[in-house]
Formats: C-alpha cells, structure tokens, sequence
C-alpha cells in the first residue's frame, strides 16, 4: 500500500472482512442515502471521497504504516457528522432512534476507543474521528442556518439517552 497516488482511494473499497463490509453498506445506506436526498448525489459522492483520502492522510500521520486502513469507515464518518448537522429528527428503523443520536454514540464511542486502546487495535479510530470532523463544515454549508439548532437538538438527544442508560443500569446492578 506504501506509495502509490491512488491508495487513499482504493482502500475505500477493500474491507477487512465480510462484517466490516456490511457494517458500511448499512451505515452508508442509511446516512449517505440521508444526505444525498437532501443535497443531491454530486454533492454526496464528493464529501465521501474528499473524507476519505482527507481521513486516509490524517491516519497516516497518527498511524504510519501500522496500521492498515482499509474501508470507508471514516468517508462514511464525514457523511454522518453532515447528516448529524442536517437532519438530526431522521428517525432510523435499524437503530431505531434519531440519525443524530446515532452520530453522537458512534463519534463518542470512537474518542473512547482512541483513549482507552492507543496502540492495542487494528482500528483507525483516528481515521474516524477525522472523517467526523472533515464533515462538520459541510453539515454547517448545507443546514440552512439550522446547524447550531440541530447540533442543540443531538446535544440534547445524547443527554437524555445518557441518562435513561445510567438509570436501566442503576436499577440493573
């Protein structure tokens, strides 16, 4: 993978497995397909693409080549943080809560990882977090003035999710 122009590309379309591929088709379906209805397909495609090889640099930099980074997990990244700025309410029946909600977990979930695992995976969790934040700007560019509003509203999801968790697990132990 060491030196070739169109690594940053390609290795948006090799998967480590067969989980790894269908997490992102169904993570692709749901927020990509979000996204393309509400800026259309060009706009789509590019904020993939440009998340990804973005992402792909900024792993390198944090990584090296230890770690392999394959997949269209942190292109995928930028479309969910856009699509977390857009259209936070979009209820998913897969995870059946709000796409914004899923966004902050997934994004929470990543800075953890990087925290707690440092050194001790084959996940560029950096890669991810890159690609989250690689989208925030168009999110911003394509909310029509509604992304403080909509980023209040996923804050405020997150919360109480939050805390309905921490109560079930206080009433578990």
């Amino acid at each position: 993978m060491r030196g070739f122009f169109w690594t940053p590309i390609t290795s948006l379309f090799i998967h480590a497995n067969l989980m790894h591929l269908i997490g992102n088709i169904l993570f692709l379906y749901i927020f990509g397909g979000t996204l393309e209805r509400e800026v259309g397909s060009a706009k789509t495609v590019l904020v993939f693409l440009l998340g990804g090889v973005l992402s792909y640099a900024i792993g390198l930099h944090f990584y090296g080549f230890s770690v392999r980074m394959i997949g269209a997990s942190a292109a995928i990244f930028t479309l969910v943080s856009a699509v977390m700025l857009i259209k936070p309410l979009k209820f998913s029946w897969l995870f059946l809560m709000p796409l914004g909600l899923v966004a902050a977990i997934y994004f929470l979930y990543n800075l953890f990882a990087v925290y707690y695992s440092i050194g001790e995976t084959n996940v560029g969790y950096f890669g991810h977090i890159a690609g989250f934040l690689i989208g925030i700007p168009f999110g911003i560019l394509w909310s029509h003035g509604k992304w403080k509003r909509n980023l209040l509203i996923t804050i405020a999801l997150l919360i109480f999710y939050l805390l309905i968790v921490s109560l079930c697990m206080k009433m578990l132990y």
